[in-house]
C-alpha cells in the first residue's frame, strides 16, 4: 500500500509540474499576441484576440465572465444559439448576449471560419451549462462517487495483480537467464555470469513495472478528474495530452519507417556484394593465371580492403536515411568523431600504410627467416600494423610496420629453393694455411651438422684477403620445423668447426692476429672433454 501512495503521489507531482510548465511556455505567447481566454468552470470557452467597440480583449472576456456567471446563478436549463449580425456571430444564451465572435478573434495558426468559431464556441459554452448543472446535481454527485470508487478498487486490483505477474516472471526469467548463462561458454569460459545477468533483468523487470504503475495512475488521476463536473476538464486534457504523446512517438517510428528500409536495403546490397566479391577474389587467388598483386597469401588483406571500402560506402550512401541523422545531436557526435580520428589517425594511417606495402611487396610472409635491423628470426605473423617475429632463442619480437619499411631487411628464405633459409657463418685463417684445407674443413663441419642439407651442398667464399689473414664465409641450406632450431644449428655448426679445425690442427686467428705465438692455440682430440664437460655418446 505504502508503494502505491508513493506511486500516486508521484503521478500528481508529474501531473502539477507538466501543468505548470505548459502554463509557464504558453503565459509568454498570450502576452505577447494579447490573447485573452473565456474560461468558466474550468474550461476555456473561448479566445478573445481583438477589440470591439472600443473595448480591449481583456474588457470583452471581463464582460462576457460577468455576463454568464450571472446566467449560471439560476437551474434554468438555458439554450446557447448563433445569431448572424454584420458586427459578427452572436452567441446568445436564451435571450441574452452573452459576448461576440469578430473577424479579428479568428485563430490565424487553424485558419477556421468565422462560422465555425461561433459554433464551436456555443458547443463549449452548452458543455459549462450542462455541468453547471451537474454539478448542483445530487444523483450526479452520488454516481461520480461511486464510479470514482469502483474505479479506485479496478486500480488497486490491477496493482495487485502486477505484483503478482512481476514475481512470477521473475523467477521464471531469472532461471531460464540462469540456465542460457551457463551454456554460452567459449573453451571452458562462462561469456555471461550468472549474477550479472540476473541483476540486470530484475532492473529491467522492476523499471518496466513502475512504467505500467505510472501509466495505470495517469489514467486513473485522468478519470477520477473526469468524473466530477468542475474538474472534468482537467482530467480530459491529461487524457488528450497522453494521447499526444503516444500519437507523436508513433507518428516518429512511422515516420522514420521508410528511411529505415532504404537503409536496410542499402546494407543489405553491401553484405551480399561483400560475398559475392569475396568468392570472386578466392577463385582468383587459386587460378594459374592470377593477377601479380592477388595471391594466397594477399588475398585475406585485399579482401578485407575491398569490404572495409565497401561498408564505408554504404554508411555514406545510408546516413541521410538512418532516424535522427539531421538533427544537432547527430551532427555533433559526428563532429566529434571525425575530430578523434583527425587527431589520433597519422601514426595508425601511417603503420597501415606500411603494412599494406609489405603485403603488396611480398617483402617477407609468414615462415620466412629474416633479419630487421639488428633483429632476426622467423616471420610468424605479418599484420596491419606490426608484424611478428620469433628468435632463435624463443623471444617473440612485435616490430612496428613503419620500422620495417624504414630500414634494410635481410630474407634468408628467398634464396633458397623450397622451404627453409639460409645459414652462414664467417671464420679467418691465416694465410700459412692453404685455402683448399680450409674450405674441405669447413664443408665437414657443415656436413656434421644435423639440419643442414647435403643438396644443395654448402659452398664456402673467401670474401675479404685483410691484413693478417683472410676471411672465409660458409653458405648452408637449412630445414627447420620451427623458429627455434635456427638458433640450435648455428650453436652445432660452430662447434663442429672447432672440433674440426682442431682434429687437423689449424688454428683459428679471429678476432685479431697481431704475431705468430710461442705455441699453436688449438685443442687436442684428448682434452675435448675436461670435466666439468661430458663424453659424447657415440
Amino acid at each position: 500500500m505504502k508503494k502505491i501512495l508513493y506511486a500516486l503521489v508521484i503521478s500528481i507531482t508529474l501531473c502539477m509540474a507538466s501543468g505548470l510548465s505548459r502554463a509557464a511556455d504558453t503565459a509568454p505567447e498570450t502576452q505577447a499576441s494579447n490573447e485573452v481566454p473565456l474560461v468558466v468552470f474550468n474550461r476555456t470557452v473561448f479566445v478573445f484576440r481583438g477589440p470591439l467597440m472600443g473595448m480591449s480583449p481583456e474588457k470583452r472576456a471581463e464582460r462576457a465572465t460577468a455576463t454568464l456567471r450571472q446566467l449560471l446563478r439560476s437551474d434554468e436549463a438555458h439554450t446557447v444559439s448563433v445569431k448572424h449580425n454584420p458586427a459578427g456571430q452572436l452567441i446568445m444564451v436564451g435571450d441574452t448576449l452573452a459576448f461576440i465572435v469578430t473577424k479579428a478573434d479568428l485563430d490565424p495558426v487553424k485558419e477556421e471560419t468565422l462560422e465555425v468559431a461561433a459554433k464551436k464556441a456555443a458547443e463549449d459554452l452548452q458543455k459549462v451549462i450542462g455541468e453547471t448543472l451537474e454539478a448542483r446535481s445530487f444523483d450526479s454527485l452520488l454516481k461520480s462517487a461511486i464510479t470514482s470508487g469502483i474505479a479506485t478498487a479496478v486500480f488497486v486490483t490491477l496493482l495487485w495483480i502486477l505484483s503478482v505477474i512481476r514475481r512470477w516472471i521473475s523467477v521464471k526469467l531469472v532461471d531460464i537467464a540462469a540456465r542460457k548463462a551457463e551454456a554460452l561458454k567459449v573453451g571452458n569460459t562462462n561469456l555471461l555470469e550468472r549474477r550479472h545477468v540476473v541483476r540486470v533483468l530484475l532492473k529491467v523487470l522492476s523499471a518496466l513495472r513502475w512504467l505500467i504503475v505510472a501509466i495505470l495512475t495517469y489514467e486513473w488521476l485522468s478519470y477520477l478528474l473526469s468524473t466530477v463536473p468542475y474538474t472534468r476538464p482537467w482530467g480530459l486534457r491529461l487524457n488528450a495530452y497522453l494521447l499526444d504523446v503516444i500519437q507523436g512517438i508513433g507518428s516518429s517510428i512511422l515516420g522514420a519507417v521508410p528511411g529505415l528500409g532504404v537503409a536496410i536495403v542499402i546494407f543489405a546490397i553491401a553484405r551480399f556484394t561483400i560475398v559475392f566479391l569475396s568468392g570472386v577474389l578466392e577463385r582468383m587467388s587459386k587460378s594459374e593465371n592470377t593477377l601479380s598483386w592477388l595471391g594466397s597469401d594477399t588475398m585475406p588483406t585485399t579482401r578485407r580492403l575491398f569490404s572495409f571500402a565497401i561498408w564505408v560506402f554504404a554508411i555514406a550512401m545510408a546516413y541521410p536515411y538512418l532516424p535522427g541523422a539531421q538533427t544537432e545531436a547527430f551532427k555533433g557526435m559526428s563532429l566529434l568523431l571525425g575530430l578523434m580520428v583527425s587527431l589520433g589517425a597519422s601514426s595508425i594511417v601511417g603503420q597501415g600504410a606500411a603494412g599494406l606495402i609489405l603485403t603488396y611487396t611480398r617483402t617477407m610472409r609468414a615462415g620466412e627467416f629474416v633479419r630487421v635491423g639488428e633483429h632476426e628470426g622467423t616471420v610468424t605473423r605479418v599484420g596491419m600494423f606490426t608484424t611478428t617475429i620469433r628468435t632463435g632463442l624463443g623471444e617473440e619480437l612485435t616490430l612496428p610496420n613503419s620500422m620495417i619499411t624504414g630500414t634494410v631487411t635481410k630474407n634468408y628464405s628467398r634464396a633458397v629453393h623450397g622451404s627453409g633459409y639460409i645459414v652462414d657463418t664467417v671464420v679467418t685463417i691465416g694465410y700459412d694455411t692453404p685455402w683448399r684445407q680450409v674450405e674441405a674443413m669447413l664443408i665437414e663441419a657443415a656436413q656434421r651438422t644435423t639440419g643442414i642439407l647435403h643438396a644443395p651442398a654448402p659452398r664456402v667464399f673467401q670474401t675479404a684477403l685483410s691484413d693478417y689473414y683472410p676471411e672465409y664465409r660458409l653458405v648452408a641450406q637449412a630445414i627447420p620445423s620451427e623458429p627455434r632450431p635456427r638458433a640450435e644449428i648455428m650453436s652445432m655448426l660452430h662447434a663442429n668447426i672447432q672440433d674440426v679445425f682442431n682434429e687437423y690442427g689449424v688454428q683459428i686467428m679471429s678476432p685479431h692476429y697481431m704475431m705468430d705465438p710461442a705455441s699453436e692455440k688449438i685443442v687436442k682430440p684428448e682434452d675435448w672433454y675436461k670435466s666439468p664437460s661430458k663424453p659424447k655418446k657415440s
